[in-house]
């Protein structure tokens, strides 16, 4: 889309936002893609032409560079254990689900899909009448209406949902043998869909688990310890479900040791209630992260662009801090005992000994 529209070149469209003084940039998750400006508000007729106009009319120039450079960003990412590690982790637990797929794609099916399948796929997701617009600044609500309704002309929306489809899932052990200095592993399972009343208590609970420089995994296993630079629990929400896990990265000798170390948390977050002390401390930061969080546009923007998306409710900070502030002890050890089982775990690693991993997840 970058590549030229109908009514501007490649070259012209970093030059209009160039010119404006503006930010122009895409994003593709799982369940959707975003293209976003940022810019002076005296520019939005401007800045939203060019943007449209990308998004509707794309022309595919250099579809077969664009391809190698898409390539080249995958051939990337796999030099990046700790990035790769989350991918490969994410297909374990969903297995054959549309969700286990990897955002890039693979080698094959960039390099080998046809520029007709490229172009049926846009004209059938990429028309207006199905898009969500979301906008955040000194910006008036009926003129953007107005200014996309009456300039920019599009075929009737015809763009479906992806069908909700069950996990098959399974616990997992997988192992991916690469020349790197440390062992970088994931392990957990499914967590719940984003609509699901308890996710306050999933977000507080992640918090104070391995989310934040003082949870438990940081501080038992990097501070005390000194085994780990990188530790961090993790929680996505999707549809119909979602991923909650625990990510890490050890010199090989000092596996066994970590293993050890987080199963004990885990054994400790659905054996004993949180205390008062954290359990305020997690809701505190969570809430400060969000709020925090909102203080640009473009995180405004994006909260609202992805509640509409998602068709999920958009909640003000009051309603959130609310939410927040009425998960309990309980609830969390409940999530816990749910969502972390250590007979239920699927563990990923990538690494150079794979009879070290598989020693220490035996252990």
């Amino acid at each position: 889309m970058f590549k030229g529209s109908s009514r501007y070149t490649a070259e012209e469209i970093a030059q209009e936002f160039d010119g404006i003084g503006g930010e122009l940039n895409a994003a593709t998750s799982k369940e959707y893609v975003v293209v976003y400006g940022r810019f002076l508000n005296r520019h939005l007729e401007r800045a939203l032409d060019v943007l449209v106009d990308m998004l509707l009319t794309p022309t595919f120039a250099d579809l077969d560079r664009e391809r190698q450079v898409v390539l080249e960003e995958i051939a990337m990412y796999e030099d990046a254990p700790q990035d790769l590690i989350h991918d490969l982790f994410a297909q374990q637990v969903f297995g054959d689900h549309p969700l286990g797929h990897a955002v890039l794609g693979t080698r094959n099916s960039i390099a080998e899909m046809p520029e007709k399948q490229i172009r049926a796929y846009h004209h059938h997701h990429f028309a207006l009448s199905d898009m969500v617009v979301a906008a955040a600044g000194d910006i008036d609500h009926d003129e953007l209406r107005e200014l996309l309704l009456s300039k920019h002309n599009t075929h009737n929306g015809h763009g479906t949902l992806r069908p909700v489809t069950d996990v098959a899932w399974a616990p997992r052990t997988s192992f991916l043998a690469k020349d790197t200095e440390q062992m970088h592993v994931c392990l957990g399972g499914p967590g719940m869909a984003r609509n699901d009343e308890r996710r306050y208590a999933l977000s507080v609970m992640d918090g104070l688990f391995g989310g934040s420089l003082s949870s438990r995994l940081f501080q038992e296993v990097r501070e005390k310890r000194g085994l780990v630079y990188s530790i961090f629990s993790f929680a996505a929400m999707y549809r119909e479900t979602g991923l909650m896990g625990v990510y890490f990265g050890c010199r090989p000798e000092r596996l066994v040791e970590v293993m050890d170390t987080v199963r004990r948390e885990i054994g400790r977050l659905r054996d004993q209630p949180v205390g008062e002390e954290e359990l305020i401390r997690s809701r505190e930061h969570l809430k400060g992260r969000i709020i925090l969080g909102l203080e640009s546009t473009s995180s405004r923007m994006t909260r609202l662009g992805r509640g509409q998306v998602t068709q999920s409710e958009i909640l003000s900070l009051d309603e959130i801090a609310a939410r927040i502030d009425a998960v309990t002890a309980a609830d969390i050890q409940s999530l816990a005992e749910e969502l972390l089982d250590p007979d239920c775990l699927t563990i990923t690693a990538i690494g150079a000994d794979e009879d070290v991993f598989r020693a220490a997840v035996q252990v």
